[in-house]
């Protein structure tokens, strides 16, 4: 009956010009296990070129199109057979499709009904199982418009079908993937421990090398120094499911620590794809990662544990703060910073981030996330060194009443640390003992005259003997480098170095990392906050367990008005100067009385006092030169009396004078000294240019203030 039907529509539809061009069969199956399991289909949509002859066109003429088996109808982005469908039919080169279903052309409306409606721009008939059709013809378009749309919402139905049952067996915690490192998945569909002891002590290890190194980096280091190697077991390939030992790196390690399985905990939903980020023609690309705590389904106590979920929560906060990210605090690095990623600014809530320059490599700490987000100015900025001594006397007053306790803790540590490698050791030398006889056994059981067999196993033999013999020998080297036992004299200098903290912290082999990671252990925060722009410095230190003590400081600072006894200073120096002591008689009474330059890193000396009487505009002994007031001429003033007014460095009212931003004249009889014409406009003027603040990308200062007034005839005199 088909068949007829089929015959009566061609009788109607088909003309001389499809005919005059090809036919082309479309063969596709969504996947490759249903191109092996189901030839049926396979072969009923090849036998559509024996339905196109039927239909007039010549068995040469009918090109079959199936580059794309085992590949899914839900989009055209990967499927280059259908792009090439679709472009011979808009080169105007076909003139029949033939297709099984229009599911196998296509299960997106979007492609469905875009190859129709080129189909009708170049009059292309179709031909499905059940007849054929004209894309041009009302009926016929809207016929094939509502088989697209159910063959979309078939693979939708099927979709949902076969996503809500792996949701359900992941709520019961039964859909399992490939087993972990240190367990194996058994034939109940389950998660064990791993039966190889020394592969879950190598696990177990993993984790508490971490919480005792403290970074993925420090863990991954101490597993290279002493020649560890993870168990794996392929889930591919020919050694699928056998146990082998293979270099650790990064990337694994993570995975182990991020993993909730160690803690015993099943999740499933935690990489969902987010279809903004997908990348056409990758699969595994858009995939987030969420949270044990986000993911959709989650059973804790579900298998074995090698850890417990508390330990495991404080594994993933630790690998949180170690990130170096605005809001961590980021590992502990190089460099002599102790309070590094614990900082914080008081005035903005920020993390400081230290910093070192010069030759003796300063540490300076500094306010600059806003300035790094939002091109703002600096918050603040403090010398390190003070901020760090603190700590370190505060540190050293905790640890030293502790001393008894650190000595035994260190002693255990120690002990702990050599039971554990020697113990890897021994397992280490068992299997290579087991390798060997078992190479040994197979090397007796073969026949003497099959020597293409016996070659071989007697090489494996060789190697195994080989590879034992070399355990042995690096065994013997760590036992005589690490005794069993600690000597009474390695007891005793323990002893000592505990009751000596300030030792045991400035000791040659400890590390920047080593002293931060003890001041991590003994402090959560360290707010710091200065008092406007002066010395005074405030630093309120949060220790484990909630207690909270403040200090007060005085930090260096790089200018003299900045320091909190500034008036009384110039008071001082004023009166020591009025009782005609020398500079260098003034700064040894102010080192007697307790006065500090702003660097606080010396002491004064007669040329920093006469700097300072200079340099800032203070009372100091004017030249005869200058002593006469008919040099000047109305509204002039010395260079130095007019930076004194302006409270500006003379350095920089000479560079004003230099550029041409003032109106000066050279006075050679007061020495070849300048004097500056500024009557009250350009005073303002001058005014606005020092408070004058540029912004970034502002090339330079506005015309309006470097353009001095012009002035009237004078007399230049002298």
């Amino acid at each position: 009956m088909t068949e007829q039907v089929l015959a009566a529509a061609a009788s109607l539809k088909i003309r001389e010009h499809h005919l005059a061009r090809l036919a082309m069969v479309y063969v596709r199956q969504s996947d490759p296990r249903q191109v092996i399991e189901h030839p049926e289909s396979t072969a009923l949509q090849y036998a559509f070129v024996d339905r196109a002859v039927a239909l007039g066109w010549p068995r040469d003429r009918v090109i079959v199109i199936d580059e794309d088996q085992a590949h899914s109808g839900k989009s055209m982005v990967d499927r280059l057979g259908f792009q090439r469908l679709m472009a011979e039919v808009s080169l105007d080169h076909v003139g029949l499709v033939l297709g099984l279903e229009t599911g196998r052309l296509a299960r997106c409306s979007k492609d469905w009904h875009q190859f129709l409606e080129v189909c009708a721009v170049f009059r292309t008939l179709l031909v499905d199982i059940d007849g054929l059709y004209d894309p041009t013809n009302y009926n016929d378009r809207l016929l094939l418009g509502l088989k697209g749309t159910i063959s979309e919402a078939e693979l939708h139905l099927l979709k949902i079908r076969l996503q809500e049952g792996r949701w359900n067996k992941a709520r019961r915690g039964q859909l399992l993937n490939h087993a972990s490192i240190g367990y194996v998945r058994t034939l109940n569909n389950d998660y064990e421990f791993d039966p190889d002891e020394q592969a879950q002590s190598v696990t177990r290890l993993v984790f508490d090398v971490f919480e005792s190194q403290g970074s993925l980096h420090g863990l991954l280091r101490y597993l290279q120094a002493h020649h560890m190697l993870l168990p794996v077991r392929p889930h591919f390939g020919p050694n699928r499911g056998q146990l082998q030992w293979r270099r650790p790196n990064r990337a694994t390690l993570q995975n182990m620590l991020h993993h909730p399985l160690y803690a015993g905990a099943y999740r499933w939903g935690h990489r969902p794809t987010d279809p903004r980020r997908q990348k056409p023609g990758r699969r595994s690309t858009g995939r987030t990662v969420k949270a044990p705590q986000e993911c959709e389904v989650l059973i804790k106590d579900r298998f074995p544990a090698y850890i417990s979920w508390e330990r495991f929560e404080r594994i993933q906060k630790r690998l949180a703060e170690n990130r170096a990210a605005a809001k961590a605090r980021g590992a502990p690095r190089e460099g002599d910073s102790l309070l590094s990623g614990l900082l914080v600014c008081g005035r903005c809530g920020k993390r400081l981030m230290p910093g070192y320059s010069g030759k003796s490599n300063r540490l300076r700490y500094t306010c600059c996330r806003a300035m790094l987000d939002y091109g703002e100015p600096a918050c603040l900025g403090l010398s390190g060194r003070c901020l760090d001594d603190l700590v370190t006397r505060q540190v050293f007053k905790v640890l030293q009443p502790a001393s008894l306790e650190l000595s035994l803790a260190a002693e255990a540590d120690l002990r702990a640390e050599r039971e554990r490698l020697d113990q890897h050791w021994k397992q280490g030398l068992e299997r290579a003992a087991y390798e060997a006889d078992r190479a040994q056994r197979q090397y007796v059981a073969v026949e003497p005259e099959n020597r293409l067999v016996a070659r071989e196993l007697e090489h494996r033999w060789e190697s195994a003997l080989h590879e034992k013999r070399r355990l042995e020998e690096e065994y013997d080297r760590f036992c005589h480098q690490q005794p069993k036992e600690l000597t009474e004299q390695q007891r005793e200098e323990i002893r000592r170095l505990a009751q000596d903290v300030p030792r045991i912290w400035n000791a040659a082999g400890v590390r920047p990392q080593d002293r931060q990671e003890m001041v991590r252990m003994l402090l959560d925060r360290v707010t710091v906050n200065i008092e406007g722009e002066s010395d005074q410095m405030e630093a309120v230190l949060e220790w484990a367990g909630g207690f909270t003590s403040c200090h007060h400081l005085v930090r260096p600072v790089s200018r003299y008005e900045q320091l909190a006894d500034y008036p009384r200073l110039r008071q001082r120096i004023d009166a020591l100067r009025a009782g005609g002591c020398s500079f260098r008689a003034i700064a040894g009474h102010l080192n007697a009385e307790g006065f500090h330059p702003p660097k606080r890193t010396s002491r004064f000396s007669g040329v920093m006092v006469a700097n300072l009487l200079n340099g800032r505009g203070l009372h100091g002994p004017r030249p005869a030169a200058m002593a006469d007031p008919q040099l000047l001429q109305p509204d002039e003033y010395w260079l130095t009396d007019l930076a004194r007014e302006l409270k500006v460095p003379v350095a920089t009212l000479h560079r004003w004078q230099r550029v041409g931003w003032v109106q000066s004249r050279k006075v050679k009889v007061a020495g070849g000294r300048w004097a500056i014409w500024a009557d009250a406009d350009e005073m303002a003027r001058l005014q606005r240019l020092r408070s004058y603040r540029r912004q970034w990308p502002e090339p330079c200062y506005p015309a309006e203030l470097t353009t001095p007034k012009p002035r009237g005839e004078s007399d230049e005199r002298g």
